[in-house]
């Protein structure tokens, strides 16, 4: 078996793949290292990640500047063991035997680095708990 067939592996999905996906999987990669392959993606992505998100992210330590939003591909989520969708409504395509959670978080497009902070901290309370889950350890 692979190391990366040992590990579970999560996908975050929202629509512009630039503000809550981004701190989910940033949060992933952070708190659980090597444990869980991360991956995220949007069904229509923007063009760069929320200035805000970036700012958000840098107060707690997690440096997202250098991501890049990435299109949604039907292999990103066979690919995956948990697929957590964040508003995307009906564009995140299931498949069978995959695990899906939604979690409805406010939106923070748009949105000025002080209404992103508590929707940065609900993240990372739900990664948390996420990874003790998945890969406890």
């Amino acid at each position: 078996m692979s190391a990366s067939a040992s590990r579970p592996s999560v996908l975050f999905v929202c629509v512009h793949n630039a503000g809550r996906s981004q701190m989910a999987a940033a949060f992933l990669a952070h708190l659980a290292g090597d444990r869980i392959e991360v991956r995220s993606a949007g069904s229509a992505p923007a063009n760069t990640v929320n200035p805000a998100v970036v700012e958000a992210m840098a107060e707690v330590g997690v440096d997202v500047s250098t991501q890049t939003p990435k299109i949604l591909t039907v292999e990103a989520v066979q690919s995956s063991d948990v697929v957590i969708t964040m508003g995307c409504g009906d564009a995140c395509p299931v498949f069978p035997g995959k695990r899906y959670l939604d979690w409805q978080l406010d939106d923070p497009a748009g949105q000025g680095v002080e209404a992103v902070r508590p929707i940065r901290d609900t993240i990372e309370t739900r990664v948390r708990e996420l990874i003790a889950e998945v890969a406890p350890g």
